[in-house]
């Protein structure tokens, strides 16, 4: 499977569009990464712990994203975006969608 932020793929041809396909996951915090991450808004820095959160957070709904695409029938996704809303405090959700489509074979 193909996943791609721009709208065509070099060398390949989109022979059918399938539709929008997403995928989606909500994350909370963790009590003990709270503490971490306030206490490196004191002294500044990448505060790692959240960056690891939004790391996996990306990951599981790419992969939702590629499921929810393969179930339609399509072979790539194109236009991929990313887009995060909070939920509700302490947890976010973080969507993945796209056009889903069939492209050719090289």
């Amino acid at each position: 499977m193909i996943i791609s932020t721009t709208e065509t793929i070099q060398g390949r041809e989109i022979q059918k569009t399938i539709g929008l396909v997403r995928g989606n996951t909500i994350r909370a915090r963790h009590v003990g990464r709270d503490i971490m991450a306030a206490i490196r808004t004191l002294v500044g820095g990448e505060i790692s712990e959240y960056t690891k959160l939004m790391a996996e957070a990306r990951e599981q709904a790419l992969d939702r994203l590629e499921a929810e695409a393969t179930r339609l029938g399509a072979n790539a996704v194109v236009g991929v975006r990313f887009s995060t809303s909070v939920v509700l405090g302490g947890a976010a959700e973080l969507l993945a969608y796209g056009t889903g489509v069939v492209i050719s074979d090289d």
